[in-house]
């Protein structure tokens, strides 16, 4: 079977891509309004974009659009719209002994409403950025805006969001010596639909070199 695109309505779109791409890790995002109000929000269209420098990047995509001028016109999430406004964010990893916070941070609350109040968390002052960090997280990283590159304007169109990481934050057990402990961190990953995944099931596999692959193929 072939899939075109164009040829699809969005939502069977972004059904085959969440349902394609997976697990994804999760960026728990807090920001902060210019009015003070800390939002916090979940996001898995998430990943690493650099390391020199150290830059992470999220997606979130606008499901609401509103009519102005005559013209239907998108609805940023406040995530985005605090972004655009205060250029500071922190991701805060996602532990399994915090899924079902996470997953109550996710619910459409009213704008003057703080995610961190209604989910009952424990906002963390951060060094060097205004928004809070999740105290219950073990690992929050502290990003300036680098840059947003808007890649849609209608419904489920989004931007991509890149934050330049300037402190990070580690609880005490998870990390020594350069070395993460991914028992302690316990990630979890989004599924499809309302299905997450774990890391407790694992295997190695070790990235070829050439030498290698030239080695074994003469044997």
């Amino acid at each position: 079977m072939i899939i075109i695109p164009k040829d699809i309505e969005p939502k069977e779109m972004y059904k085959i891509l969440i349902g394609s791409v997976l697990p994804r890790p999760i960026a728990w995002v807090s920001t902060i309004s210019k009015e003070g109000i800390s939002n916090l929000a979940p996001f898995s269209f998430f990943t690493v974009a650099s390391t020199v420098p150290p830059v992470l990047c999220f997606a979130p995509q606008y499901n609401k659009t509103e009519m102005k001028n005559g013209k239907e016109i998108p609805v940023p999430k406040d995530t985005l719209a605090n972004v655009r406004e205060t250029k500071e964010f922190v991701v805060n990893m996602v532990s399994h002994s915090v899924a079902e916070k996470m997953n109550q941070t996710s619910t459409p609350y009213p704008h003057n409403v703080s995610e961190f109040e209604a989910a009952k968390l424990t906002a963390k002052p951060a060094l060097h950025v205004k928004p809070p960090l999740v105290a219950e997280s073990l690992i929050n990283m502290e990003c300036k805006l680098y840059d947003i590159l808007e890649i849609g304007k209608g419904m489920l169109g989004g931007c991509l969001v890149l934050g330049e990481i300037v402190c990070i934050h580690f609880s005490a057990d998870v990390y020594e010596d350069t070395h993460i402990d991914l028992e302690v961190l316990d990630s979890i990953g989004r599924l499809s639909g309302n299905l997450y995944s774990t890391i407790r099931d694992r295997f190695e596999l070790v990235r070829p070199t050439i030498e290698a692959i030239q080695t074994s193929t003469q044997v």
